[in-house]
């Protein structure tokens, strides 16, 4: 599939699968910044998309920085979306972490999506869960 992509910032890294057969594009930042613990911060990578209808870009926690309690947050950009792209990080342990500018800070994925018709009902058909929310099949 091929996606097409413009350059917003002369000094953006454009979006790079590390292995062949990866699914996920390392996202890399064009800042260096400390985010303080319990912080959010926006990161900017300088670049937009464009891709077919049926189709999203999702942000993706990277495991390096997540083990160190960065959690990626949002993150979906629809197919119609045309602005820069961005990762919301947010510091969930109680130490700073500094991105350097060029340091892999989240992973961009593409993945098929349906694109459902809603269907207002008065019932909706039994199931074996039935309302049962978090656990419902038990510890054990």
């Amino acid at each position: 599939m091929k996606i097409k992509i413009k350059k917003l910032k002369k000094d953006a890294k454009l979006p790079t699968y590390h292995h062949p057969g990866d699914v996920g594009m390392d996202l890399y930042s064009l800042e260096e910044y400390t985010v303080a613990p319990g912080e959010k911060h926006y990161f900017y990578h300088g670049f937009a998309l464009e891709f077919p209808l049926g189709y999203a870009a999702i942000i993706k926690d990277k495991s390096s920085i997540s083990k160190a309690g960065l959690h990626s947050m949002g993150g979906v950009f629809d197919a119609g979306f045309r602005g820069e792209y961005n990762t919301l990080l947010v510091n969930l342990s109680n130490e700073p972490y500094t991105i350097e500018i060029g340091d892999k800070v989240a992973q961009l994925v593409i993945f098929p999506v349906i694109i459902a018709e809603l269907e207002e009902t008065e019932e909706l058909s039994d199931s074996s869960r039935g309302v049962d929310g978090f656990g419902s099949t038990g510890r054990k």
